[in-house]
């Protein structure tokens, strides 16, 4: 299950304005490559919808069947807001149903044993 947190207004090329969802999943123990030590965090992904802005801010704090699910893509570069420090990334995570989220992970399985 996911958790819709939050919505984000976005404008396109042409100026006309839509709406994506925060959605977040749930809380995961990670281990800190530089200190070692684990910590929680929580994957958060954007859902473009077709929703005003009143239907999305009623949205905030329902449950969707589903995961936030890591996707490998074409290396961008990515900008900490905490630091303002520039990476590179070549994944991001994506909603997916529950079904779409199993066989994603079945198929990226596949490839790598290739």
């Amino acid at each position: 299950m996911v958790l819709i947190t939050d919505y984000k207004i976005n404008t396109r090329e042409d100026g006309e304005k839509f709406y994506s969802l925060v959605v977040q999943g749930g809380v995961e123990a990670v281990v800190s490559k530089e200190t070692g030590r684990t910590y929680l965090t929580a994957k958060t992904a954007r859902v473009s919808c077709t929703f005003d802005e009143t239907m999305c801010q009623s949205l905030i704090g329902t449950s969707l069947p589903g995961a936030i699910s890591k996707v490998e893509v074409v290396p961008y570069q990515y900008v900490i807001e905490a630091t303002g420090e520039v990476i590179e990334r070549n994944h991001r995570y994506e909603y997916m149903t529950d079904e779409a989220a199993i066989i994603n992970e079945n198929v990226h399985q596949e490839e790598m044993v290739e």
